[in-house]
């Protein structure tokens, strides 16, 4: 299952930089995960400060 960020993000970019397979990009108001690419490692889930991110 791939990972999701909410309305919540706040778009820093730290979960970007912890993707190990860069499946993050920044989108036009939000980071978005590339679901195709998302290897759901929760790399990204644990990082995120405001915890916008969660499994789909």
């Amino acid at each position: 299952m791939a990972y999701v960020i909410s309305d919540a993000c706040i778009s820093c970019g730290t979960c970007a930089d912890g993707c190990p397979v860069a499946a993050i990009t920044a989108g036009d108001s939000q980071y978005d995960i590339n679901a195709d690419v998302c290897i759901s490692c929760g790399a990204c889930e644990s990082v995120c400060p405001v915890s916008a991110i969660s499994e789909e």
